[in-house]
């Protein structure tokens, strides 16, 4: 019987640690409503225990500092939201009419080409145009538009309690940040190195989230406000709107801007802007797709870095992985979580090739054909000898070692043992 490659403990090792990926991986799913708001406080304390710590420095309590930074960050929330309320409003009811002016949009086009249109429309002309059915879509929206609008309530009420248990936990873990540092690398084993390694990675990973986080914060902004100028210079309904939806979905990339420009779409036929021409109707959407080309290909690299850059497989990899985990806010915390990722794996020796791998194009990658060359030989182990101090003994001959030169016979004086005193001083 041929043996297998490998041996039975390590198959089963391997299909053990398998099955405890799926079933962490469910568990996170399952596990939202928890693992979800400690995370989002995880990532906002990385984010804001710089400043704790430089007031702390200063003089100022770490208690007093954390409720300054958390009612300032609460505080703008809550005046995004309240200039976003009516938009939203007037959107959510104008859903309805939107959808279906889309699709009368699109079937007016769709029998402008030959051999497109209705069967309907080919009847001859003198006969008495017959009463268009009721429209499916608005029919279907407006007879579920209650349970639309319980499911938004639902949700809605679920977003507070969770940005309500986030809040409380970012204030105390901002409030005890020292201390849970420091009792966290206390349970670690008694190694000074690992101590070392392990507080080297949580620092970096905190600095590198934090610079992240800021970056791309104020270039979202930026980002939302011009895309607002943009929006009413085309003469879009409620360009603060887009342009903060704009900012909103800058922070998923890849993904996000496709979704904006869906949106953008959809709002150009709702808006009548395709009665135009083809011209008016894309203008939002080369607009923003503009400003976004602008925004990835040039600010973002020369704000964020290289030291931030990441493999763009990766980071689409992390953006669907998350996404599909936990939605539009895994999608959110994708990139910070691959961040944190690579800053411990840095610094692991194990990991080191996660690293590697994460790394993004501030490195050239090694040719294939260098990767497929054999490895230098080796040079010759040459030991290095060294020197010890040899004992004297009567008579005994101590070979010296290979590098030290030996001495001539003509050099070398006889020994003559010493008379004791006995023998010295005998008639």
């Amino acid at each position: 019987m041929r043996p297998s490659a490998l041996p039975p403990t390590t198959m089963r090792r391997w299909a053990t640690r398998g099955l405890l990926l799926i079933a962490l991986v469910f568990l996170l799913k399952e596990a939202s409503a928890i693992v979800l708001p400690v995370l989002v406080a995880l990532i906002l304390t990385f984010v804001l225990a710089p400043a704790v710590r430089t007031m702390r420095h200063h003089g100022m309590p770490e208690s007093l500092s954390a409720a300054m930074l958390v009612t300032t960050l609460v505080g703008c929330t809550v005046l995004s939201v309240a200039l976003l309320a009516e938009p939203v409003a007037q959107w959510w009811q104008r859903a309805p009419t939107a959808v279906s002016q889309a699709l009368n949009q699109v079937d007016k086009w769709r029998a402008a080409i030959p051999g497109f249109g209705p069967p309907g429309e080919r009847r001859s002309s003198s006969r008495s145009a017959p009463t268009p059915p009721p429209d499916p879509v608005r029919e279907r929206i407006a007879s579920e538009s209650v349970a639309l609008t319980a499911q938004a309530v639902g949700v809605g009420l679920k977003f507070m309690v969770s940005t309500a248990a986030t809040t409380i936990l970012l204030y105390f873990l901002l409030a005890s940040e020292h201390w849970v540092l420091s009792r966290c690398i206390e349970l670690l084993p008694h190694r000074p190195r690992l101590r070392a390694v392990v507080l080297g990675g949580l620092r970096a990973a905190q600095r590198d989230i934090s610079r992240y986080v800021a970056s791309v914060s104020v270039i979202n902004f930026g980002v939302g406000l011009i895309v607002a100028g943009a929006m009413w210079f085309v003469d879009l309904p409620n360009p603060g709107f887009w342009g903060a939806l704009a900012a909103i979905f800058n922070f998923i990339p890849y993904l996000g801007p496709l979704i904006m420009c869906g949106l953008l779409l959809v709002a150009s036929l709702a808006a009548s802007l395709g009665d135009s021409g083809v011209a008016t109707l894309a203008a939002p959407v080369l607009s923003y797709l503009c400003i976004h080309a602008i925004e990835s290909n040039f600010v973002t690299p020369l704000v964020v870095g290289k030291r931030l850059s990441m493999n763009p497989l990766s980071v689409l990899l992390s953006v669907m992985f998350w996404g599909w985990l936990w939605g539009v806010a895994g999608a959110v915390l994708a990139v910070p979580l691959l961040i944190c990722l690579r800053s411990i794996s840095q610094r692991n020796r194990r990991m080191r090739p996660v690293a590697v791998y994460l790394r993004g194009s501030d490195r050239p990658c090694t040719p294939l054909s260098t990767l497929l060359k054999p490895p230098p030989p080796r040079p010759p182990y040459a030991p290095v000898a060294v020197p010890v101090a040899v004992p004297v003994a009567v008579g005994v001959a101590v070979p010296l070692p290979p590098h030290v030169p030996q001495p001539s016979a003509d050099a070398v004086a006889p020994v003559v043992p010493r008379p004791n005193a006995l023998e010295q001083h005998r008639p």
